[in-house]
This record gives C-alpha cells, structure tokens and sequence, in this order.
C-alpha cells in the first residue's frame, strides 16, 4: 500500500514512512493511493472474530509489507488485551433503534486509546528497525494528550511534547496527562484555544529548523496510522447489528473530523454505511460546511464538551481531497485560500459527494443536556457531554426506522462529571483503575501562545534524530 499527500507535492510513502511521518511536507495529509474494499463474502467471514483479530483482518490492506500478519496479529492482541471489557468497544441498546457504542474502556477511559495503544506500539517497532529517536509533537482538546501519553510513556526511542489549551480542559483530562511524570513526557499548556495549538504544530512540522535536527512525529488524527485504527468499531459494531446484510447509520460527535472520516473509509472498504450523521456543538463549521457549504472559520465557543471546541477541522481536508477527484494541486490551492481568510465554499463536487453519506446536526447547551437527561431517565444510561450532542443528531436524523441508528460514546461520563451532575443529578465516579487520579503529582510548563517560545522548549527538552 502506497500513501499521497492531500495536496499532491509530498513523497510517496508506504504504511511505516506514514506513520513515522504524521503530517506531509507540502502541509497535506496522507491517504490511501486507493481504498481496499472487501467482499460481501469476506466481510462474513469476519463476523463473530474477537476484536484483536477483527482489528488486524481490516487493517492489514493498510498495512502492506510493513508488518507481517503475524506481527500485526501481536500488536492487535498487546494493544486490546489493556482494555476493561472483553469486547473492547461493546454496544449497549437504548431503544428499538438506538444503540451506543461504548469506546472508553481503555487505559484513558476516551475513543483515542482504541487507536493510540496500536500507535505506540507501531513507533516503537518501526523506530528500532531504524536506529532512530522520534519527537512527537501534538495538540489536544482533552482526551488525544492523556491516550497518546499513556501510549508512549516511557517507551524507548520517543519524546512526547503535548499542548493543551489552558483551562478549557476539565479537571479529569488535565491530570491523566500532568500526572504522568516518565522523563520522555512533557506537557505544555498555553494560553489561547486548541486551534491555536493545532496552528503551531502544523507549523513545527514545516519549520526546517526543527525539522534539520528532530523527527518530528504526529499522533493526532492527522497520522494515517491513528485513523486507520479507528475503522474498525465501525465494523465490530456493524457485524453485531447485520451486517453486511443490514445497513447500519453511526451519529459521531467530532471536532477534527477523524472519528467520522474512519465511518467514511469503512464504507469504502465494502461496510454498508447508510449514513453518517456529523454531531457538533455550537462551534458548528462542520455542520455549515456540510448543510451549506461553508467552511468559515469563526472565534471558538468554550462548551461543556471541550473536545469538540474546535473551529478548523484537519480531516475535513482529506474527504474534500477524495470527494474532489482527489487532485492535489487543486486540493493544495484550496486550502491554500482557507488558510489565508479562514472562509472557504465547497465546490459543487465536493457538496455532492458529501451528501450521497453525510448528514450533520447542531446541539446547543439546552440540547445536551436533554439527551442526558433522556439517556439517563429514559434508558438508565449516563453519557458524557460529547456522547450526549451525538445522541441528539441520531434522535434528530431522519433514518428509516428497521436501520439501527449507533451513537459513538468517546469518553467515559466521569472525565466530565460536573457537566453530567448538573443535566441529571448523577455524579458519577472515575472507575477504580484511575480512582486515585486526584491525589497524584502534576508536572505541566505553562507558556505563552507564542510559536517561538513553544518551538524553543521543544528543542532544548527533545533527543536528536539520530
């Protein structure tokens, strides 16, 4: 399997060069050169198969020559033997067409854990074949920090340098990444939002002053790697409720874009995706791209549901890339032009494509906290905020009602327990594998948000290349 940048100037490289790499050079994202797609045949097979094998079956089309199946197979089995359900990510009915699948029984108790367990073990054998030191560099708006910290802590070979935005986390996110004090972990919180964060490590990955003397390595959504790990719930899920027989819809609440593409690739690969609802929270360039065909940019929103409070969506562009005839150079001009006014109109093409599976949905406050309210009195269901605005779109969406409608739940509801309190009096508890959270050591910098003054930390504090 051969990767292409986005916007078309990029090397090609194959699954280890990708992961290695995160973002492109010429500033895109890497794909797929084409999408592998299964068999009706073949996607039977596969029904019934535990989730570490199910997760190496769709991933090694990815994969190539990286890894052997075997080597994969390991991996798979190492990175979900951490979880604390046997299903890994099981689904849980709320009515005769709702369900919610529950991705938060890894080590961080959010979504990112189910692809960064599989990410960490992936650089630490790719980076050992190489002799090499990789310097991860990321942003988060609350649970990609603590997954990928968790991942990489103390692993040989990796220095982790995490940005969050200075209080527009909640309690519970800060601490599972401040408390993790391996010497190969650093954490940074800086004044502004996250999108003012995810701004500058695009930009450390274009600044050949840091790029001549680290490599520098992505584990948000825009490493392919990451993503490719996120396909497959939507297949485990798909496989319990009928499939490839019966369709299935999936409501994702998201921000960046990635927990939603990974639906989109699925339905590529031959998973018979009915629809995609996109759930977003007032900060909503999602849904107006989507519905209207605006993708303007405008001042972040602070919301119960922090994860999502994010106004430039990264994976947006690799969709736009595959819906637009997957030309770089227009691809490139394009952004081109967003990056420049931070305003930019889907071409025709691109309003078309998206439609034929996407449908998107808004929740204000009054909104999540009445899908709480239901989930819990209605279903004896606690959901987080996040889970809660997803739950919203698919009770919104219009899906024929013999489709199963599966709401993504990314995050535990204790890593947001004051929000949840307040719409339904529950408060509820962090589980007892993270129950001592608040009596542990932080150890954070707090800088400015200014690019020079993060890209210096980074560089005193980060190994070499090589």
């Amino acid at each position: 399997m051969q990767y292409v940048s986005t916007r078309g100037a990029a090397p090609v490289l194959d699954f280890e060069g990708v992961t290695l790499a995160g973002l492109a050079p010429d500033g895109g994202l890497y794909v797929p050169s084409e999408w592998p797609r299964f068999s009706e045949a073949e996607l039977r097979a596969m029904r019934g198969l535990p989730y570490a094998e199910l997760a190496a079956q769709v991933m090694q089309p990815f994969v190539g020559d990286s890894l052997t199946p075997e080597q994969l197979r390991t991996m798979c089995t190492a990175a979900y033997g951490r979880f604390a359900h046997r299903a890994v990510t099981p689904l849980v009915q709320l009515d005769e067409q709702h369900w919610v699948l529950e991705l938060f029984h890894g080590p961080t108790l959010a979504f990112k854990d189910v692809a960064l367990q599989l990410l960490g073990l992936l650089f630490e054998e790719f980076l050992g074949r190489r002799g090499e030191n990789l310097t991860i560099v990321g942003a988060t708006s609350g649970d990609t920090g603590s997954a990928a910290i968790d991942a990489v802590a103390g692993r040989e070979g990796v220095d982790i340098f995490m940005l969050h935005p200075r209080g527009r986390v909640s309690d519970v996110q800060r601490r599972q990444m401040t408390t993790v004090l391996a010497p190969n972990v650093h954490n940074i919180a800086i004044d502004g939002s996250f999108d003012d964060a995810q701004a500058m490590v695009k930009r450390m990955f274009g600044d050949t002053a840091m790029t001549g003397q680290f490599r520098i390595g992505a584990v948000n959504s825009i490493n392919w790697a990451r993503l490719m790990a996120q396909v497959v719930y939507y297949f485990a899920a798909a496989f319990q409720l009928g499939a490839p027989e019966r369709k299935v819809a999936f409501s994702v609440p998201t921000g960046n874009f990635g927990d939603v593409f990974a639906g989109y690739v699925a339905a590529q690969m031959g998973l018979p995706v009915e629809r995609l609802i996109v759930a977003t929270n007032v900060n909503d360039i999602l849904h107006r791209a989507l519905s209207e065909g605006d993708y303007s940019a405008g001042t972040v929103t602070p919301t119960v549901a922090p994860s999502m409070d994010i106004q430039v969506s990264s994976n947006f562009e690799r969709l736009l890339f595959d819906l637009g005839g997957r030309d770089g150079t227009a691809m490139a001009e394009q952004m081109r032009g967003f990056e420049a006014t931070k305003a930019m109109r889907l071409t025709n093409a691109q309003r078309e494509g998206a439609a034929a599976l996407f449908t998107s949905s808004r929740a204000d406050a009054d909104d999540t906290a009445q899908a709480m309210r239901w989930a819990y009195e209605a279903c004896g269901q606690v959901l987080d905020p996040h889970t809660a605005i997803g739950l919203h779109a698919a009770r919104e969406a219009d899906v024929a009602a013999d489709v199963p409608v599966v709401t993504l739940a990314t995050a535990h509801p204790a890593k947001f327990r004051d929000a949840v309190e307040r719409a339904t009096g529950v408060r509820p508890h962090l589980p007892a594998r993270v129950g001592d959270l608040f009596q542990r050591e932080e150890r954070y910098a707090e800088l400015a948000g200014d690019y020079a003054e993060v890209a210096a930390f980074v560089a005193e504090r980060a190994t070499p290349a090589a």
